[in-house]
């Protein structure tokens, strides 16, 4: 091969750098360590600071999430132990654990002194903040979980008087929590709830509080606001959430806080504000679309174009209890999609319910085995189940009167000769005015139409879906798993680390994204962290040992990589390690 020679054999090794050329700088500018550091008390006697010890721990679950155990050959691989400047020897489950228990005590004091931080340093204007909760399944015994005191202690009028957090809160009860798709009924979990920020360079999560995992929504997202309010008080933001957090009380609770709200309601709630309104409302096509459905448009595709129809309705909600009134706008929405979903499942449904029923009749009518009213009764609510298209069919035995049992044939081997017939009905005029329903749901609001338009507040709603992404990240790439904790406080802080984490992952892109001109190309404007680090993915140290330590050398950065660093405005590793390292002697 032209150009190429076989040399001498060298010692230098090489350190797996990679992605660390971003996230140990990106910490820095965050200022992690030396946040952690103004909250924890200074131990004389330890060799590291805990703001050292923690920002490695989140290095490590942003770089590729390992047990804690493997930190120390997951370091010695990347050369985070010069970045960090902590040996790799040093580096041992203990000293770990013992910084997590310090941070246990003031953790919602970092994170809130992070998030101000954060929002003061990368530009970001506060405005709404995403609430969506998740839960993070546990095995084994855990016998330091237990039950803990609310987050808010309420006086005899029900009125909230103190708000635990750092040190005064417990952690978490990791206990038995409702079935899930991904959680059988049984497991042990405790429930995360993330506040995120979301504007046109994509989500940034903020905020994060932890619950039992036999809680609820709506007391999950009454301590997520009591935490917020306690700790980050000069923050007057807009909370959007799901349906499975409202209630009118909570309406009254962020109005107090001096906050607004965008919530999804259940739309029994307002089925009949819907009814008494609907022949006058006014409907406008929302200008709110899917990425999907925008692609359609851009490319002329021939799949269906959906879209979302919008009407306002003024109204007054009262809490029962008090009798406060909390004026608000309803925004009632009408999706093409949603209702060719709902009418879709509910006819599955209704066509697997019809079959059930059918071979029941014709087990009745041949005589079968176990068709008594008992049996019968069983096997229909068996096929019933907790399906909605259940309300839909009627049914019921009837006897058979001497002459149709005699002019029945005789039964087949192992029958007996029936003396009932099953008969089931269906109530289509049930189903039409169901139909009428079909693609509608309820928002509320408590911003001023002359803040926020309704198209405005549809598609700020409409970004909680990013809040499903950044929920999906925290148990996969950023990954809680592998977990080798045992002590619910320790798990607590690492819940707390993970958030960390999950904001510097969200941050490289934001930053990166908010760097670009207005005439990027769009494909530019939204690249992800997966792809900017991708980019790194090869970049390596070199390291000579010799007689008095290692000389540890750069590798030249990619005229990309160049780039990338430049516009997240973040120092070359040439930079950072002529910063940390003494230059050899002569």
């Amino acid at each position: 091969m032209d150009g190429a020679w076989y040399g001498k054999h060298s010692d230098v090794e090489g350190a797996a750098l990679g992605s660390l050329a971003v996230i140990a700088p990106l910490l820095q500018r965050m200022g992690v360590a030396e946040i952690i550091d103004q909250h924890l008390p200074v131990d004389s006697q330890a060799e590291f600071p805990h703001g050292t010890i923690l920002s490695l721990l989140v290095a490590a679950r942003a770089y590729s999430p390992v047990a804690l155990s493997n930190i120390p050959e997951w370091a010695a691989r990347t050369a985070a132990d010069i970045l960090f400047q902590m040996p790799v020897e040093k580096m041992n489950d203990d000293r770990f654990g013992r910084s997590l228990d310090v941070f246990f005590e003031q953790r919602h004091s970092i994170l809130s002194s992070l998030a101000l931080q954060v929002a003061e340093e990368f530009d970001v204007p506060l405005r709404d903040l995403h609430y969506d909760p998740t839960h993070v399944t546990f095995t084994g015994a855990y016998e330091g979980a237990k039950s803990r005191e609310g987050v808010v202690e309420h006086d005899t009028e029900g009125l909230a008087k103190l708000v635990r957090s750092n040190d005064t809160l417990d952690p978490a009860h990791i206990t038995k929590g409702r079935a899930m798709d991904d959680a059988p009924n049984g497991t042990k979990m405790i429930h995360v709830g993330l506040g995120v920020h979301v504007d046109q360079y994509g989500p940034l999560p903020l905020w994060v509080h932890t619950i039992d995992g036999n809680q609820n929504g709506r007391t999950a997202v009454q301590e997520h606001l009591a935490l917020f309010v306690k700790h980050l008080p000069k923050l007057k933001l807009a909370q959007i959430s799901d349906r499975g957090t409202y209630s009118i009380g909570h309406l009254v609770r962020l109005e107090d806080a001096g906050c607004e709200v965008i919530v999804s309601v259940p739309w029994g709630e307002l089925r009949e504000l819907f009814d008494e309104h609907r022949v006058n409302l006014l409907w406008k096509r929302a200008s709110y679309l899917s990425i999907e459905q925008q692609r359609r448009r851009e490319c002329a595709s021939e799949l269906p174009r959906e879209h979302y129809d919008l009407a306002v309705l003024k109204h007054t909600l009262t809490e029962v209890e008090s009798g406060r009134e909390i004026n608000c706008r309803v925004l009632f929405v009408k999706s093409t999609a949603d209702e060719k979903v709902v009418r879709q499942q509910r006819q599955k449904q209704i066509d697997r319910l019809r079959t059930e029923l059918l071979k029941i009749q014709t087990s009745v009518a041949r005589g079968s085995r176990n068709t008594d009213v008992t049996s019968v009764t069983k096997r229909v609510t068996r096929s019933f189940g907790d399906s909605s298209a259940a309300k839909y069919f009627g049914w019921e035995l009837v006897n058979l009167t001497a002459a149709e049992v005699r002019r029945l044939p005789s039964p087949q081997k192992g029958c007996r000769l029936p003396t009932q017939r099953f008969q089931f009905t269906f109530d289509t005029a049930l189903l039409t005015a169901d139909e009428q329903y079909d693609g509608f749901n309820a928002i509320v609001t408590t911003i001023p139409a002359n803040k926020s338009s309704a198209d405005d507040l549809f598609t700020r709603f409409k970004q909680q879906i990013y809040s499903e992404q950044i929920n999906a990240h925290f148990k996969g790439p950023i990954a809680v798993r592998p977990v080798w904790l045992k002590s619910p406080r320790r798990i607590e802080s690492l819940m707390f680390l993970l958030t960390i984490a999950l904001m510097l992952h969200y941050l490289i892109q934001r930053t990166y994204r908010a760097s670009l001109s207005e005439t990027a190309p769009v494909k530019e404007r939204r690249i992800t962290t997966k792809t900017l680090l991708s980019a790194f993915q090869n970049y390596t140290l070199l390291i000579d040992r010799h007689g008095l330590g290692r000389t540890v050398s750069p590798t030249r950065l990619t005229s990309r990589q160049s780039e990338i660093l430049r516009l997240l405005e973040l120092p070359t590793p040439a930079e950072i390690l002529r910063r940390l390292l003494p230059r050899p002697p002569d």
